[in-house]
């Protein structure tokens, strides 16, 4: 939460059309409110992730690393960027970024399966 109730609403609003898989119509919500509350982690987070849904992942980096400047422990954003970083076949950078999500919140099972993944591939490639 913002701590704002309209920046709130406007944050729902733009999950919403995320769900709707509207992603056009949320990144321009989500657009909009990292610009009027530039230091909120949580918008720029929901906007990485509208564009990694959106297979935008070079965009989705950049606001996983905004998030993460602002909240450097936020793990959605570390694990997020790592899943960004396996799209583009960057293995070596999504497993940093899996084990640091993993030093954040260290029972998510899911991110460490990515990291196995990401580690094999690292294997494979190297």
């Amino acid at each position: 939460r913002s701590g704002r109730p309209d920046l709130d609403a406007r944050l729902a609003e733009a999950v919403s059309a995320m769900e709707e898989r509207d992603f056009a119509g949320a990144d321009r919500l989500l657009t909009a409110l990292v610009a009027e509350a530039p230091d909120w982690a949580e918008a720029w987070n929901k906007r990485a992730t509208v564009r990694y849904l959106a297979a935008d992942y070079d965009g989705s980096i950049a606001d996983c690393r905004e998030t993460l400047a602002r909240k450097g422990h936020h793990f959605g954003a570390l694990s997020g960027q790592g899943l960004c970083h396996m799209a583009l076949a960057q293995y070596a950078p999504a497993a940093a970024l899996f084990r640091r999500a993993l030093a954040v919140h260290p029972h998510l099972e899911a991110v460490r399966q990515n990291l196995r993944s990401a580690l094999s591939e690292v294997v494979r490639y190297n």
